[in-house]
């Protein structure tokens, strides 16, 4: 029976309303559905406002040929980067595990958006699987149990470090810190080296740290749904 997982893209094109642009990181996609090309595995493609995702232009620059294939491909074109679904248009009944694409745009329109939360919040009650990689983890910061307790909180999970941060040269460009958020929110945030593939899973949570973790964040999921 096919299993399917929802990816999660931003709509954000540009670092609030400066003249910078960004979108989502490509690879933080194309690599991570590639590490189940040869399972009964599914995607859908989700954002808060549907439609067009714009992709960094610097997510280009380390994009290999496996990453320019599926960016090529009819179907990621026209179904995560023309056509993303809303969340409206998402039954969470459907995914064993929700997975948040990184890239500086999903700091503007993960970390709240009620749709979104909603979706997620369901699958993981519902026994699925929450996952993140790079910036992405900014679509896990603020969601709640029944209780109103944030599910990171003892979680250990990781993300897009502070160092990390500066060394994008992004740093004044973002609404806030992810590596502060979490800790603030009660997680125990993990690293390994900037920029070193690191990737961890806590029970139904699994996170990578940044654009070189998708492929380990995808591989702790597919043995988890397996």
């Amino acid at each position: 029976m096919t299993q399917k997982i929802l990816i999660v893209l931003t709509n954000v094109p540009t670092y609030g309303e400066a003249d910078d642009a960004t979108g989502l990181w490509l690879g933080e996609a194309t690599e991570f559905i590639d590490e189940f090309k040869d399972s009964e595995v599914a995607f859908d493609y989700v954002s808060p406002h549907g439609g067009y995702v714009p992709v960094d232009p610097r997510s280009l620059k380390f994009a290999d040929e496996n990453i320019f294939d599926y960016y090529r491909s009819t179907d990621f074109q026209n179904r995560a980067l023309r056509n993303s679904k809303r969340p409206v248009e998402i039954n969470p009944a459907d995914y064993v595990a929700i997975y948040y694409t990184g890239g500086h745009g999903v700091m503007w329109d993960f970390p709240h958006d009620n749709g979104l939360a909603q979706i997620a919040q369901t699958i993981y009650q519902q026994g699925g699987y929450l996952a993140s990689v790079c910036h992405g983890i900014a679509g896990l910061l603020f969601l709640q149990d029944d209780q109103g307790q944030f599910l990171i909180a003892g979680k250990k999970i990781t993300g897009f470090t502070t160092t990390e941060e500066y060394l994008s040269g992004k740093f004044k460009k973002i609404p806030f810190w992810n590596e502060k958020v979490a800790q603030e929110q009660g997680a125990s945030f993990k690293k390994a080296r900037a920029y070193k593939p690191f990737a961890i899973q806590d029970g139904r949570i699994i996170t990578g740290q940044n654009p070189f973790s998708p492929r380990q964040t995808a591989r702790l999921l597919r043995a988890a749904i397996q």
